[in-house]
């Protein structure tokens, strides 16, 4: 059960980010939004509807999910650089994926949302300099504090993991893509 909801492990970010960790982490968000689009687009509304694993989300609950927490991590990332350390706000992923647009919409609204997001999200991030990458907000449930920097991987990771999951259920199925 766990390589099924951790395909790829858990995020993984070193105690010493380099520049070329960042560079790496702000491509592999770059490229997420197509890699996504080629990986579902010829998925049935039945496919689409189905759990990645036993008692998981449906891929298209994965999709608009993917859009919905990028979209807060961007959010973030503004709240780091406009005030001191801010507490940021949470949301809940569980219950926010059991709302109807999230269960029910068209995965072509996060697609395209999620494209769009994504170029403005990296043009932001690669112009960031190191005083920015430094900043922080603190997380109100673990209590941690995460900079901006540590941010971009585990976003990175986390496009990546999702991504994983909806790959690994359709090669267990035999589903073309």
């Amino acid at each position: 059960m766990y390589q099924l909801k951790y395909p790829i492990g858990q995020a993984d970010i070193p105690l010493q980010i380099t520049p070329q960790h960042i560079t790496n982490w702000i491509k592999s968000i770059e490229l997420l939004p197509q890699k996504l689009t080629t990986l579902v687009s010829n998925l049935t509304q039945k496919q689409l509807d189905t759990p990645y694993r036993p008692e998981g989300w449906t891929i298209r609950q994965v999709v608009h999910h993917l859009y919905d927490s990028h979209h807060n991590s961007y959010i973030r990332f503004k709240w780091a650089l406009t005030e001191n350390n801010p507490i940021i706000k949470v949301y809940d992923e569980k219950l926010w994926a059991e709302l109807d647009d999230t269960k029910t919409a068209p995965i072509q609204l996060s697609l395209e949302a999620l494209s769009a997001l994504h170029a403005k999200w990296t043009y932001f991030l690669k112009n960031l300099d190191t005083n920015q990458l430094n900043k922080t907000f603190v997380h109100p449930e673990s209590g941690n504090t995460i900079s901006l920097k540590e941010n971009i991987g585990i976003y990175a990771w986390h496009g990546e993991h999702h991504y994983a999951h909806i790959l690994n259920k359709i090669k267990l199925e035999h589903w073309a893509y």
